[in-house]
């Protein structure tokens, strides 16, 4: 990541980190698009850094300590201050936070998200899965609303709503890939009641995938509220960026829908959605956008 310098650089990282955002991300004005792939390259080195990977995949590099995310945290200050000589993507930010004035307490919120996953954050309850995914995706929902040109506070959360969506998603899909390196952010009174125990670093054995199948659909239920209420924030976004936006929220909703239609066989392999469908939903949103301005 310290070869990223330029927009472009970061819209190669955005490509080879989230394929489903990266076509979103395209129908944005160039400018707009510039701002957020330059935010998201900072947000995945963080990310990457904080869980030993590179562009969210496993690397032979160890996941960050405390010490790490505190040097992460220092580097995104000093971005925030306009400090000079920064390494990518770090300068890349400070361009951003420069152009668009984007809130220090969204970046800093963020940040807060590597340093839960980097102490090992377990979630009691739904409220604790809930504040673990507003640090780690509904600030940058508040981030992306921002660089979009909003700034009524009400649209500005269901910006974050569509975060919590997302990361509710990600969660459904990922709970053994996430119990593979010991991670659990499914809410444990949940899981208790069911009869499931996840403890250790060990792939799910089929009976705990059994079991999880109405834990997980409870959960995307309330990434489903969540999508409901982002809905009525979209609309409001300028044209070119409820397209991109409504796009991103047809994709990550379709992947929940998936995991929902496999059952206990949606851990099996990592669900994705394929190009064709990507696509419809493309012109789906174009639709959708074009008939909200009338």
């Amino acid at each position: 990541m310290s070869g990223v310098a330029t927009a472009a650089d970061a819209g190669v990282v955005i490509r080879a980190g989230s394929a489903s955002f990266a076509l979103a991300s395209r129908l944005l004005p160039p400018e707009t698009r510039n701002n957020v792939w330059l935010l998201y390259a900072w947000c995945r080195h963080c990310d990457d850094v904080t869980d030993g990977q590179t562009l969210g995949r496993p690397s032979a590099t160890a996941g960050a300590g405390a010490n790490a995310v505190d040097h992460l945290r220092a580097l995104t200050m000093a971005a925030i201050e306009g400090g000079t000589r920064l390494p990518e993507p770090f300068a890349g930010l400070s361009r951003v936070v420069a152009a668009t004035g984007l809130p220090p307490s969204y970046l800093l919120d963020h940040v807060r998200g590597f340093e839960l996953d980097a102490a090992g954050y377990r979630c009691a309850t739904l409220d604790d899965t809930l504040t673990y995914c507003y640090h780690v995706a509904g600030a940058v929902g508040l981030m992306m609303a921002w660089i979009m040109g909003v700034r009524e506070d009400e649209t500005l959360l269901r910006g974050r709503d569509l975060g919590m969506a997302f990361q509710l998603t990600n969660i459904a899909r990922d709970v053994d890939q996430d119990a593979l390196v010991g991670r659990v952010y499914l809410p444990s009174d949940w899981l208790e009641q069911a009869g499931i125990r996840i403890d250790g670093a060990h792939a799910l054995d089929p009976e705990t995938r059994r079991r999880l199948v109405p834990v997980v659909t409870r959960l995307l239920d309330e990434a489903d509220r969540y999508y409901t209420s982002a809905q009525q924030g979209i609309a409001k976004l300028p044209a070119r960026a409820a397209w991109a936006i409504a796009t991103a929220k047809h994709v990550y909703r379709d992947i929940g829908l998936e995991v929902r239609r496999r059952g206990a066989r949606a851990w099996d392999e990592r669900v994705a959605t394929s190009s064709q469908r990507k696509w419809r939903r493309v012109l789906q949103a174009m639709g959708e956008t074009a008939w909200s301005r009338l």
